[in-house]
């Protein structure tokens, strides 16, 4: 499997849709409940900075995608914040690493001066193993900051990298 990670296109939305609601029905990475329609995905990967999408480019399948945007505005808009979705029948193959340095890169270009990741679910280990690799720095623990579906509280940790 060689990976090459491009710009979406219009194209590419009812894959990333079934990505992305893929990992929201997981329920232990996004704080999302509700899942994408074809219509709410459009508009919402429309409204980012930038949504990368991961093929696999023997097979021209959609295998992951990242989407970044301002962490907040104004006086903190110079900080990024970002998402990563992983199909699950690629997941341990090491896509997430090659969104993740692709979305270092295009945050860099945007302008960006740090990357921001507000809530790493505590047992998302491969995530945070990940990020440690990468050089991201932890900021501490938020105590039952995320929601798991059974209806438990897991504890968060808030990320950064300086671009």
């Amino acid at each position: 499997m060689k990976i090459i990670v491009n710009k979406y296109e219009k194209k590419d939305i009812n894959e990333m849709k079934n990505i992305w609601n893929e990992v929201v029905r997981d329920g232990n990475a996004f704080p999302q409940i509700e899942e994408l329609t074809e219509v709410s995905a459009a508009n919402f990967f429309d409204e980012q900075s930038f949504c990368g999408v991961a093929k696999d480019s023997e097979s021209n399948i959609i295998v992951g995608l990242y989407i970044l945007h301002p962490n907040n505005v104004g006086r903190c808009g110079h900080i990024s914040n970002a998402s990563f979705a992983v199909s699950s029948s690629v997941r341990g193959y090491g896509v997430g690493e090659i969104l993740v340095k692709h979305c270092i890169e295009q945050a860099r270009k945007l302008g960006f001066k740090i990357l921001q990741f507000n809530a790493v679910v505590k047992s998302n280990t491969a995530a945070l193993k990940l990020y440690k690799k990468l050089g991201f720095i932890q900021l501490g623990i938020i105590p039952n900051g995320f929601l798991l579906p059974n209806g438990t509280y897991e504890d968060i940790i808030p990320h950064y990298i300086s671009l």
